[in-house]
């Protein structure tokens, strides 16, 4: 097939355009009006009244492609995209195994927020640590991070309805053991067999809607698991706050329980089986248990060193066998027939460049949404419910923005974008560092969320295209996949290193703080001993009311000084990306 770039589109909304003919099968040869040509996968065969009807829907496939809603991570739609529909459903069925879907992926999403609110709740029932708290989020981001691309292997070759049954399954069983956990040693191994089973129902809920809708009704379901799914991740936290402050911080995972059923009833009933004909090999174990370990011992190493000091045998012992497995798994994915991550994919400039900007960028997003929490609950006094609030006009700004800024990408490409997109989240992570104790929200907290939100509006829909046309020939998924592992990653790495930046920030302040108050050296020490904990430290009964008033000043001011320092690193990990976009992508792969 043979057409003229003669009509007034730009190069990358052209070039999305011939992006998506390729997809189909289409050989395209393509001349722009100074005769340059542009060529994509081979043609199989089909004839032009087919590509009519392609050209005719694919402004709409790309703006579902690009319209997700976040805290969701990038490029979910294009592993969606990329998979034939190998289990066609019927028209009856539709309606069923998208609502199987949605619950199910909104389990996981929601997971990954409402946690968060949870945590001043964790730390006042169950005397938990700070170093306690993150290993509550550690456990479940970690296992999830390390075997989300084994999830969309296993499904492959056993059946993507068995392994989201499975995944469901394993995560509502989880919640339960969660929710009855009676201390947090019994939490962070639960909440570890939770990430499990979200890496098996995440990708599987993305593979189930590839197999079960045909290409011409795709866009339209693209769109509805992407608005509804993030309409759940916009409630999930102002429900779980309600819950956390009108009945139980157990019933953040106890709520699981009846939809994670309702999910296992759908698909058993209406979800058609598929598999990948192609997939016959098994996933790459190897691989994922050397990235587990590698991920592992490092965040362990990380966590503990706030506790122990870096000297301590035990964290150099593990900081060493995490480091050793990572560079034992680069060494095997190089070697492997079907590696779970194709190093050689990161020799592809915009593809590295990309992921590069989602590490920083994600870092800083996942180390905000970690600390602010408690910043609004132990030291701005905000109820559970408010809390889990304060974050709805990021979401309104990610669900209404996106397909705004995936215009961009047509007019502009996708470099300006991501460079514009993370300065301006850098500026939203700055105003974070400005609120002092006692912030008025609409006034501090608002407009930093608000910027935050339009900055990250800008900067994904331009992202999930630069990976998608990134990819090469017939590994849009695994792009897609590993771009998603990525974000999660970030996450992981960046609670466990901003978790040490605001231990020892807070710890430097509140020492010579309480020095100045008048208090009984064994005072002091019982306080000293509770450093660890953070704004959540129990201030001694037994002194009179305005020492404790001046206490629990001081531990506040020593959180807020802590928290500044994270949000500006935060806003540096943001300028990171943008310097990344300027230097490595390139509107053209």
């Amino acid at each position: 097939m043979v057409f003229s770039h003669g009509w007034p589109l730009s190069a990358d909304a052209f070039e999305d355009q011939m992006f998506f003919l390729a997809s189909r099968g289409y050989r395209c040869i393509a001349h722009d009006r100074r005769g340059h040509g542009r060529s994509s996968q081979p043609w199989n065969g089909n004839d032009l009244d087919t590509y009519a009807d392609d050209l005719a829907n694919i402004s709409d496939r790309l703006a579902s492609m690009k319209s997700s809603g976040l805290i969701m991570q990038p490029c979910a739609e294009g592993i969606i995209i990329s998979m034939p529909a190998t289990a066609p459903c019927s028209a009856h069925a539709a309606p069923w195994v998208l609502a199987a879907t949605i619950l199910g992926s909104s389990l996981a999403f929601i997971d990954g927020t409402v946690v968060n609110v949870a945590l001043p709740a964790l730390q006042s029932n169950l005397n938990a640590t700070v170093l306690d708290v993150q290993w509550v989020v550690e456990a479940y981001a970690l296992l999830l991070a390390a075997l989300l691309l084994v999830g969309g292997s296993l499904g492959d070759v056993y059946g993507r309805k068995r392994i989201y049954v499975l995944g469901v399954a394993v995560f509502a069983a989880a919640s339960a053991c969660c929710g009855f956990a009676l201390n947090i040693n019994q939490l962070i191994s639960a909440r570890a067999v939770q990430g499990i089973g979200a890496a098996l129902l995440v990708p599987g809920s993305l593979a189930i809607i590839s197999a079960s809708f045909r290409e011409h009704d795709r866009g339209r379901a693209i769109g509805t698991w992407s608005g509804l799914t993030a309409m759940t991740t916009a409630v999930g936290p102002v429900l779980g706050g309600w819950l956390i402050e009108h009945a139980s911080w157990r019933w953040v995972f106890f709520v699981n329980l009846p939809v994670a059923a309702i999910v296992i009833i759908l698909t058993l009933w209406r979800v058609p089986e598929s598999r990948n004909p192609q997939a016959s090999e098994g996933p790459d174990w190897v691989g994922a248990l050397l990235a587990a370990a590698g991920l592992a011992g490092i965040v362990f190493a990380l966590i503990e060193s706030s506790k122990r000091t870096w000297n301590d045998p035990v964290v150099i012992a593990f900081l060493l066998v995490g480091l050793s497995a990572l560079i034992a798994f680069l060494a095997v994915e190089s070697r492997t027939k079907s590696p779970l991550l194709p190093v050689t994919m990161f020799r592809v400039r915009n593809f590295a460049g990309a992921n590069l900007l989602t590490l920083f960028l994600y870092s800083a997003l996942n180390g905000m949404f970690f600390f602010f929490p408690m910043n609004l609950i132990q030291v701005q006094n905000y109820t559970a419910t408010a809390a889990g609030a304060a974050l709805l006009p990021f979401i309104v700004l990610m669900s209404l923005l996106s397909r705004w800024s995936g215009g961009l990408v047509d007019r502009y490409g996708a470099r300006r974008p991501l460079m514009f997109g993370p300065i301006v989240a850098a500026a939203g992570f700055a105003l974070f560092a400005l609120p002092t104790i006692g912030a008025e929200y609409w006034t501090t907290f608002f407009p930093a969320v608000v910027m935050l939100g339009l900055g990250m509006a800008i900067t994904v829909a331009p992202l999930t295209t630069t990976v998608m046309n990134s990819a090469a020939e017939g590994r849009v998924g695994v792009t897609s996949g590993i771009n998603n592992a990525v974000s999660r990653l970030a996450g992981v790495l960046a609670i466990a290193i901003l978790g040490i930046v605001m231990l020892g920030t807070f710890n430097r302040h509140l020492v010579p703080n309480l020095a100045q108050i008048n208090v009984s050296p064994e005072i002091q020490q019982e306080l000293k001993a509770q450093r660890i904990m953070l704004a959540a430290i129990e201030v001694p009964a037994k002194i009179d009311t305005a020492t404790r008033e001046a206490i629990r000043r001081s531990i506040d001011e020593s959180f807020i000084a802590g928290f500044r320092l994270v949000m500006l690193i935060a806003s540096g990990l943001a300028l990171a990306s943008a310097a990344t976009a300027c230097l490595v992508i390139r509107s053209r792969a």
